[in-house]
């Protein structure tokens, strides 16, 4: 399960992190947000050790999701050495995820 985090915990756990880490950016109330949770939750798995992957409640968080131009929830947005390496919009597949973060890691 991806750790929930908020606008004033974002620069340490995920800009300073030594690891890549995918954000999703979502509301209890996005269905297609509920629907990904478990592709991120096998994702999560999968690159264990590798990438971390955390999510911002946009509802309860405004500062983060506005800084990235987050219109539309869910948004995904890898960064990798502090900086926005990927960025993709709405519910998507595994292998389609793992190709976005596979890219990344290369």
């Amino acid at each position: 399960m991806p750790i929930a985090i908020t606008d004033a915990e974002f620069e340490t756990r995920v800009i300073k992190s030594d690891l890549p880490v995918l954000v999703d950016f979502w509301a209890p109330w996005c269905g297609p947000c509920r629907a990904m949770l478990p592709v991120v939750e096998e994702l999560e798995k999968v690159y264990e050790g590798r990438v971390s992957f955390v999510k911002i409640n946009v509802d309860e968080n405004s500062m983060v999701p506005s800084m990235f131009n987050v219109m539309s929830i869910p948004t995904f947005i890898l960064f990798k050495e502090g900086k926005v390496a990927q960025q993709f919009v709405g519910a998507r597949s595994k292998a389609d995820m793992q190709r976005e973060i596979d890219a990344v890691l290369a």
